[in-house]
Order: structure tokens, then sequence, then C-alpha cells
């Protein structure tokens, strides 16, 4: 895991690629855990809402009571899961229960890569940075058009025709 930070310079050098400036309250944040040792972050993209729970472990992701593997079938679903881990340099450090509602599976892979990372921060400090920096603590805001009244669809109209 990450090292103590004592001092903004020690904290410049952890950080080092990172685009986005150092603030120095990071190095006052607590850590924010629960009796059991979890930090909870709620992520959010599209319609989906994800509560998920990080505790040190194995590696080990369950996502509404099943495994990763199974819950999104699809590699590219999984490899967005895992981005967070391995931005932060944690890979297989920590186990993840997420329960997670509303929209489709790209969506809810989204929402619950935005718990983790939040998560992750949450735990752990020193992480934000590094996934600041990489722009997975911001809430993806695209969503879906409303579709206007005498249209098809959000901007697709009905065929014209002249005559």
């Amino acid at each position: 895991m990450a090292e103590e930070v004592k001092s903004l310079d020690e904290l410049n050098a952890v950080v080092e690629g990172a685009d986005a400036p150092v603030a120095e309250d990071i190095i006052n944040r607590e850590p924010v855990r629960d009796e059991l040792g979890r930090s909870y972050a709620t992520g959010k993209r599209k319609d989906a809402v994800a509560r998920v729970w990080i505790k040190p472990g194995s590696g080990k992701v369950t996502v509404n009571g099943r495994e990763m593997n199974k819950y999104f079938a699809r590699p590219v679903l999984q490899m967005i899961l895992a981005q967070p881990f391995t931005v932060a340099g944690v890979e297989g450090e920590f186990d993840v229960y997420a329960t997670v509602t509303g929209g489709g599976l790209s969506g809810q892979a989204g929402a619950v890569k935005h718990g983790i990372s939040k998560a992750l921060q949450l735990y752990e400090p020193s992480l934000r940075p590094a996934l600041k920096a990489a722009g997975f603590l911001t809430r993806d805001s695209r969503v879906v058009e409303r579709k206007k009244y005498g249209r098809r669809k959000a901007r697709r109209s009905f065929q014209f025709s002249k005559r």
C-alpha cells in the first residue's frame, strides 16, 4: 500500500507525473473507515447507481451477490472495473462488494468504477492525486437526451413530404 506522507514535497514526489495541482489539504485528510475496516462510497453513471464497500483482501470483486466475471461477462466491462486499482497501483489488495441498480451493464460498470475510485481515496487519502489525475473521481454527467414532442426521437424528425 501507499506509504505515509509527511510534507508537501514528499507528496509531490509521490505524485510526480500527475497534471492536477496538489493541494495541501490532502496531507491533512484522515482515512474514512467504518468499525469493520471498510470504506463506503456511491458511484453514478447514466441511470445507474452503485453502492460500493472496499476492505483489504485478496482482490475479490462481488457485484449484486455474484462474481464480477459472472455479472460483467464482457472483458471490456471487467477492464473498466480494474482501472482504479491499476492507476492507484493497488491491484489485488482490496475486496470489493457492490450493489448496483438502474441503467444497463455499461452504465453499471461505470458506476461501480466511480464508486471504487471514491472509496479508494476515502480508505487511503494518498491515492487521491493519482485517481484525480486520471479523472476517476468526477461523475460522468452525460445522460440520454429526452424525446421532444413532434419528433420521432430526441432530434430525429418524421420524414418530410412536399406532396
